[in-house]
């Protein structure tokens, strides 16, 4: 009993796999001193030309590990440095004129010195709000209008997030850590409602720090320093997200078993014979 009480088991459906993945180095992260992090200079940041080094690297992991074959969905902050992250590692080849559908990314978005990215033959692309940094003070943590994101990103969906404004920004407050840890408790739950079983999610430090502190309570310590470790940039972290609370809705493929159903003897008949065994075997499943 002792042995067991070290693992578990869920029902697969009831699981889904999580790709986490911090931003690569953006330009923000070349300067630590907060007044100098005041200025309107780091604005949105971007990505760096280190930084785009470490989504090429990043990419061939994904790649030759097979991740990106099984990927279903990648959701991104709606920030330049994750976006560029998420397209530059999960996207397609580069893009063509002669292909009939929209780039991931246009060329040189931003200034970015970076040839198109298509999206073809690559799991949908979506920006989602719950997933920001730490929102307040900072220019790097302000996002842009979506309206001036579409054009640079044409086939990231950005339907999810309500307003074109970045509403929730305030130059004089931080969001506090009850706050964010909130709204990243939220997204992994609505995680868990899609339909998509293996997904990859683009964000940034302070949102996987306070989100995954809340998470491996059970576990080993050395298993908690997995989960709750600081991560560097364009670092992937794969979890399995579980279900134990019938909050998604996936479909079971256990299978019943033979067909008629009946007696499989001899347990079912010992069983049915032996009320003492029925009861014991109630309780042990309440």
């Amino acid at each position: 009993m002792e042995a067991a009480a070290a693992i578990n088991v869920y029902p697969f459906h009831r699981t889904k796999t999580i790709h986490l993945v911090r931003h690569a180095q953006g330009f923000h992260n070349l300067n630590e001193d907060l007044d100098s992090l005041l200025s309107e200079e780091f604005f949105d940041a971007r990505l760096t030309p280190v930084g785009w080094k470490q989504v090429d690297t990043l990419r061939k992991h994904v790649q030759s590990r097979g991740i990106s074959k099984k990927i279903e969905l990648v959701i991104t902050s709606p920030m330049s440095r994750t976006i560029e992250t998420a397209v530059g590692t999960f996207g397609g080849e580069e893009h063509s004129d002669d292909l009939n559908v929209p780039p991931l990314m246009v060329e040189n978005a931003g200034g970015n010195n970076r040839p198109a990215i298509s999206s073809l033959n690559c799991p949908p692309v979506l920006a989602i709000e719950d997933c920001r940094e730490l929102i307040g003070v900072l220019p790097n943590v302000r996002r842009r209008s979506i309206s001036e994101y579409r054009p640079l990103y044409p086939a990231i969906d950005f339907s999810m997030i309500e307003h074109d404004e970045d509403v929730f920004w305030k130059p004089d407050v931080f969001e506090t850590e009850d706050e964010i840890t909130a709204r990243g408790l939220k997204f992994f739950k609505w995680l868990l409602t899609r339909k998509e079983k293996e997904i990859a999610v683009v964000t940034h430090s302070a949102f996987l720090i306070f989100s995954m502190l809340h998470f491996g309570n059970d576990c080993d310590l050395f298993i908690q320093s997995e989960i709750r470790g600081s991560f560097a940039n364009a670092e992937l972290r794969s979890i399995v997200l579980i279900d134990r609370s019938r909050i998604g809705s996936d479909s079971s493929n256990n299978f019943p078993g033979g067909i008629p159903r009946g007696l499989d003897l001899p347990v079912d008949i010992a069983i049915k014979k032996n009320p003492e065994f029925q009861k014991r075997l109630k309780s042990l499943v309440k």
